[in-house]
């Protein structure tokens, strides 16, 4: 009988590259997820019932035992951006976390793979990055041998950056960012994916920072992707104490609207923006693995193209101003 894992966040961004691969690999593969219905595209990764979204609720106990009954791996893609309700960066990046290294090590579970983030550190500013660290420390109490990898930025088909901005092109001259000079180093979401796969076959251990092959700041990553697009923008940096008092601003509107009015960004995610999100010096990386990283130059066009003045006809109509009269 082939073997099982569980991944928990399975049909999320990473998440499901993840659930493809390994079953192409022959896994069986559980989905554990708040919505099952919501999950149900991650079926036709596999043969019939060989991919399967079942509900989860990392925050309890018994939920998270209960769709690890025979897995042989697990992997932990949860995580959140914004506290909403009862998902704070606690409950959901520390104490979730831990809560399934806790029970994977009770169970026997051979090997497990976190998800977590380039900039984890008990130490950072940044509660977001403080969670993760704190996520970390639980997760190699229970299973030392799990394989903890920090992505920087991960870029992709359904991602939430290239597409947000992208999409904010569209509606004027101006694209304004927050942190212009901060540097990134986007990571291809599959790349990710190929990373997870190592540590679930128990080929690798440890803690591995995830880049892609370039280093840019964000004004050279928005100035990239406008020429992909093929929009004329003004790029425009704001300050970070401005950006301090517009999330100040969002947070009281979103108290007052009870919280059905959520503004562009967080005082947390103003703090992360103020760190370059980078590979460290002397860190392992994707070259331990063997994994060889793509490159945005490489990906971008392939799904923004929808954001082009003529979406598809774009690279038509261009064609078309080369021909003779």
């Amino acid at each position: 009988m082939s073997k099982l894992v569980t991944i928990y966040g399975g049909s999320g961004f990473a998440g499901r590259y993840i659930a493809r691969r390994l079953a192409k690999d022959g896994w069986r593969v559980r989905v554990a997820v708040r919505s099952p219905n919501e999950a149900m595209f991650v079926k036709p990764y596999g043969a019939v019932g060989q991919v399967e979204p079942v509900f989860c609720n990392i925050r309890d106990d018994n939920s998270v035992r209960s769709v690890m009954h025979g897995a042989d791996a697990v992997v932990n893609c949860v995580g959140v951006l914004d506290e909403i309700g009862k998902n704070t960066f606690e409950a959901v990046q520390t104490d979730g976390a831990e809560r399934i290294a806790r029970i994977a090590a009770s169970m026997g579970v051979d090997n497990m793979v976190q998800l977590s983030a380039i900039g984890a550190d008990e130490k950072s500013v940044s509660k977001y990055s403080r969670t993760k660290a704190a996520g970390e420390a639980g997760i190699l109490a229970h299973m030392p041998n799990a394989m903890i990898l920090r992505p920087s930025i991960i870029f992709g088909d359904e991602d939430s950056f290239f597409n947000r901005f992208a999409g904010m092109s569209r509606f004027g001259p101006v694209l304004p960012i927050i942190g212009a000079n901060t540097k990134f180093q986007p990571v291809y979401v599959d790349d990710v994916a190929a990373a997870a796969v190592v540590g679930v076959q128990g080929k690798a251990q440890g803690v591995y920072e995830l880049g892609g092959p370039h280093v840019q700041t964000m004004r050279e990553l928005m100035n990239e992707m406008l020429l992909i697009i093929r929009r004329r923008r003004l790029v425009l940096n704001i300050p970070f104490p401005a950006a301090r008092v517009m999330a100040f601003g969002f947070k009281v509107g979103r108290t007052l609207s009870l919280g059905f009015v959520r503004g562009p960004v967080t005082a947390d995610q103003v703090k992360n923006l103020m760190i370059d999100n980078v590979v460290s010096e002397g860190a392992q990386g994707f070259r331990a693995l063997g994994i060889t990283p793509t490159a945005i130059e490489a990906v971008l066009p392939d799904y923004l193209w929808r954001f082009r003045p003529s979406g598809q006809y774009d690279a038509i109509k261009e064609s078309a101003k080369n021909l003779k009269p």
